[in-house]
């Protein structure tokens, strides 16, 4: 799709979270007149904030830019030439699917950007966990090593925030979420699977209620990180999903990667397999392995996930809030030594499956603190099944400390990782994490 596609169209805004923004934010720059509409499901004053400035904009233009909200924001989707559809929208939606049959084309800002992109020098980063240290360590190696690259995507940073930056020969580096890529119509030049577990199987964030109705759904949004690579092509991927790798059609040329053996500050094996990702982009990029090294010896990781709050009294705190699936928390448990640990975990309910979660909890762990949520339940009926005997129930984070504090001990490791969703008391995963600093922070002080 071309920007002159665009032009004297009724385009829909599907939501408007930071990509959509971005996007809007560059159609006005480009002048391309057309009659906007946004739909958002958030309340009227919520939603005038970051309307009125956009429709501000528009009418120094003479374009114009409506406004739905509420509870029927999406209900006459079908009348729109093109939606951009945000990542949290799922696409077997029965709005989206009469939109689909009234010939609507269903596009997203990611989408457009592989359209626009003025560079092929794509790397694309995806994967259940791990995908936003990757692409960001990935980014690190490529700028550390004088090339001019851009990082963006899931990870917070809107692709068409940087696009009219690009030039033909710089790297772009995108970490890219299932929802992101699950109608991707090309896919880039480097494709890195991280590793594949189950997630998103049921609606858990009410700001993001996309899912996948079942697991295959899942891995086959995944598959569209390569599903459109050619023969000059990469493919990266984990040696564990190798048979799983098989049975796909791939033009790519795949390499796998292992483990790691360069020193890194980043504790734990998965954090190992996330450099060695990071490594065999950088050969393929054409970087030199004392530069790579260098690099991740410098790499501190990225904001709470395994995150070294504090060390105090010889005890350790770790804010891995980020571990939002049973999967996460074991590799989190693995990290450290057995039965130092004092586990802070649960939240909301994500259908998850705890069995695995509650014997590694056994083995790893010498307490467990359950803050409130149906997934703490989950976990509680697992831990006692098998007859687990060191769990204590919370109401919030400052008592989750107090009590972690006060049976911790010197050499242990009080260790946030929640293998659940964060809503119920806390906004988002971010905010879990930022209590869970704010109140280790008092604790050291006093």
């Amino acid at each position: 799709m071309n920007i002159t596609d665009l032009k004297n169209k009724k385009i829909c805004i599907l939501g408007l979270g930071l990509e959509n923004q971005a996007l809007l934010n560059f159609l006005l720059k480009k002048n391309v007149k057309a009659d906007y509409t946004i739909c958002d499901a958030r309340a009227h004053k919520k939603l005038l904030t970051l309307c009125v400035p956009l429709q501000v904009k528009a009418r120094k233009k003479n374009i114009k830019i409506s406004c739905s909200h509420g509870q029927n924001y999406d209900k006459h989707l079908d009348k729109y030439d093109i939606i951009f559809r945000i990542a949290g929208y799922p696409l077997h939606n029965p709005n989206i699917i009469k939109a689909m049959m009234a010939g609507v084309n269903i596009c997203s800002p990611t989408k457009l950007f592989f359209d626009l992109c003025p560079t092929k020098n794509i790397i694309g980063v995806t994967g259940t966990k791990g995908k936003g240290t990757t692409a960001s360590l990935i980014y690190k190696i490529i700028t550390d090593a004088g090339r001019t690259a851009y990082l963006g995507g899931n990870i917070g940073i809107a692709m068409f925030s940087f696009l009219e930056k690009i030039k033909e020969t710089d790297w772009v580096v995108l970490e890219l979420s299932s929802f992101q890529i699950e109608d991707l119509h090309k896919s880039p030049h480097l494709a890195v699977i991280t590793n594949f577990y189950p997630e998103h199987l049921a609606p858990a964030d009410p700001n993001n209620p996309n899912y996948h109705k079942n697991l295959q759904a899942y891995w086959e949004a995944k598959t569209n990180i390569f599903a459109h690579q050619k023969k000059h092509d990469f493919l990266v991927a984990p040696k564990e999903l190798k048979n799983k790798l098989v049975g796909e059609i791939i033009k790519a040329k795949i390499k796998y990667f292992n483990i790691t053996k360069l020193i890194t500050p980043l504790v734990g094996n998965h954090n190992k397999k996330n450099i060695a990702t990071a490594e065999v982009i950088a050969a393929i990029v054409g970087i030199k392995q004392n530069s790579v090294a260098t690099s991740v010896k410098n790499f501190q990781g990225l904001p709470h996930r395994l995150e070294l709050v504090a060390q105090h009294q010889n005890i350790r705190y770790y804010n891995d809030t980020f571990a939002t699936t049973p999967e996460a928390t074991i590799t989190a448990l693995e990290s450290f030594t057995p039965k130092k640990i004092i586990l802070i975990a649960g939240g909301a309910s994500k259908q998850s499956d705890f069995v695995i979660l509650a014997t590694t909890t056994k083995q790893y762990a010498k307490s467990v603190i359950l803050l409130p949520g149906e997934g703490s339940q989950e976990i509680k009926r697992q831990l006692r099944h098998i007859k687990y005997p060191n769990i204590i129930e919370v109401k919030n984070m400052p008592q989750a400390l107090g009590q972690a504090q006060a049976m911790a001990c010197a050499g242990d490791i009080i260790l946030l990782s929640p293998a659940c969703a964060s809503f119920g008391i806390f906004q988002n995963y971010k905010d879990r994490g930022q209590q869970f600093i704010t109140e280790v922070k008092k604790l050291i002080s006093h």
